[in-house]
């Protein structure tokens, strides 16, 4: 791969060298086998790949064989992607991060996944994730704990966690994450990353394991806000398996790439949600990097307001949140509808089997208790379509274009311990898209050399990804936090 460097590559980049001869798609893959090689159960140990495609390789060559006589298959020729393990393939597991589903391979890819091969894309990894999405650290029956790549002592954030420290450690190009509360946005705060958790039915959630058919987006995490842009164009968009997504249809520009402006932020109007912040000694490097990042919009010529309005994002999650009411009903449909080899059927036979890593049992048995339609789920939902119009207000009293704060009030959390203060709760309760951007690093520590990173989330009305993708892009462009974690550097290309 003379003249081409993999190091926090992006897509335009590897298809320039495509398009130079310099490099092939069989050399791309090779270098990510390396690095999956060298750092996820040597070196640091992420312990982030629970599947590597065993016919990568092979898919490889196929693609460089059809660039030669035709250029590029797809908007995304040759790209290697890592896919969350809750999302459908018809050629590899897809486990959920269980134990009770190891081994079983669906009949049928997801829509995402089949958006991607149609793209040109070719899957190179499935990878860990928080058992069944259900919490946010990223520890699985089938894997265990994976690491973050920025300080080997805390978790990667979660439930995607296992696309977020891969994605960060280069193990792929790009990679896709599901988030039900914060499950996108969180490894890309914790990685930094950039993380788009869209607007609910812009995305198709067929063939993805579900835990809340009414709160969870799949979306993707990335480098940088371009590369995420050109995946959400491929897999946004309606699917007749998925009714929701007949809401995105009119909805959408014609590409989300065409937003991609440099003064994007120049004369927005962004609010500043004060109560997301916290106040306490432990908030005080995310408070930093973030009021330092909106001074950032500021200067590239946003207006920046102040919002007042009390939100209690632990009440969003403890009173309003129906994720642990639809979790038996809706991952029951999935399991359901699995055809007879597939070793379990239900919730309750996952419990029966006892397959699955204790963290989860305590949620799994509350959920056998909760249900949909109940009159405290149906209270939820009044709730819910409050907040929505709270936030619909806020924005329209404030002529905003969009809301900023903090993803986590406080840093991601050590291994062992659970994530605590995190703000997500906002955009998945309400179904409103939000985009998570690095903000910058806590300060330095022994075990974070350049200290742990910080994600500010950019929320918006719903299917205004075309607004939040300018803010997003022109803060990127101005402020270049992304950086390679310091556990996995460069490899001999």
């Amino acid at each position: 791969m003379k003249g081409f460097t993999l190091k926090e590559t992006t897509i335009a980049q590897v298809h320039q060298a495509m398009k130079d001869g310099i490099l092939t798609c069989r050399q791309l893959v090779e270098a990510y086998l390396a690095r999956i090689e060298a750092y996820d159960q040597k070196g640091p140990a992420l312990n982030a790949v629970i599947y590597i495609n065993p016919k990568a390789l092979d898919e490889a060559d196929v693609l460089d064989k059809k660039f030669k006589v035709e250029g590029f298959t797809g908007a995304l020729h040759g790209i290697p992607v890592l896919l969350k393990d809750n999302v459908d393939t018809f050629d590899m597991p897809t486990t959920a991060g269980s134990s009770s589903l190891e081994g079983f391979v669906p009949e049928d890819d997801a829509f995402i996944t089949r958006k991607f091969r149609e793209a040109g894309a070719l899957i190179v990894a499935k990878v860990n994730l928080h058992e069944f999405a259900i919490w946010g650290e990223t520890i699985s029956s089938i894997l265990g704990q994976t690491l973050n790549p920025y300080d080997l002592t805390r978790t990667p954030g979660g439930s995607s966690g296992g696309t977020g420290a891969s994605v960060a450690a280069n193990f792929g190009m790009v990679g896709i994450g599901t988030d039900t509360i914060n499950s996108v946005r969180s490894p890309a705060s914790a990685n930094n990353l950039v993380g788009i958790r869209p607007t609910i039915g812009l995305v198709s959630d067929d063939g993805v394991v579900p835990y809340s058919f009414t709160q969870d987006a799949a979306g993707p995490i990335t480098r940088t806000v371009e590369d995420a842009v050109k995946v959400l164009d491929i897999i946004a968009g309606y699917d007749v398996a998925d009714a929701k997504t007949a809401w995105s249809v009119g909805r959408m520009p014609k590409s989300y790439l065409d937003h991609l402006k440099v003064d994007g932020l120049k004369g927005k109007r962004i609010g500043v949600l004060e109560s997301f912040f916290g106040d306490k000694f432990i908030h005080e490097d995310t408070n930093k990097a973030v009021r330092a990042s909106i001074k950032t919009m500021e200067q590239q010529g946003a207006v920046i307001i102040p919002v007042e309005e009390t939100i209690d994002s632990e009440y969003l999650v403890k009173n309003v949140s129906v994720h642990l009411h639809d979790l038996k009903d809706h991952l029951n449909v999935y399991l359901n509808a699995l055809p007879e080899n597939a070793p379990v059927h239900s919730v309750e036979e996952i419990l029966e089997s006892g397959k699955y890593h204790p963290g989860i049992e305590a949620n799994l048995q509350t959920a056998m208790t909760l249900s949909t339609g109940t009159p405290e789920y149906n209270q939820r939902l009044i709730k819910r379509e409050e907040l929505r119009t709270t936030l619909m207000k806020l924005m329209a009293d404030f002529e905003l274009d969009a809301m900023v704060y903090p993803h986590q009030k406080q840093l991601v959390c050590l291994t062992g311990e659970s994530q605590n203060e995190r703000n997500g709760v906002l955009g998945s309760v309400s179904g409103f898209p939000s985009i998570c951007v690095p903000a910058g690093f806590s300060t330095a520590t022994d075990t974070a050399p350049i200290g742990v990173p910080i994600g500010m989330e950019i929320l918006g009305r719903p299917f205004s990804e075309d607004v939040l993708i300018e803010i997003a892009y022109s803060f990127e462009q101005a402020s270049q936090h992304r950086t390679l974690p310091p556990t996995t550097p460069a490899l001999n290309n």
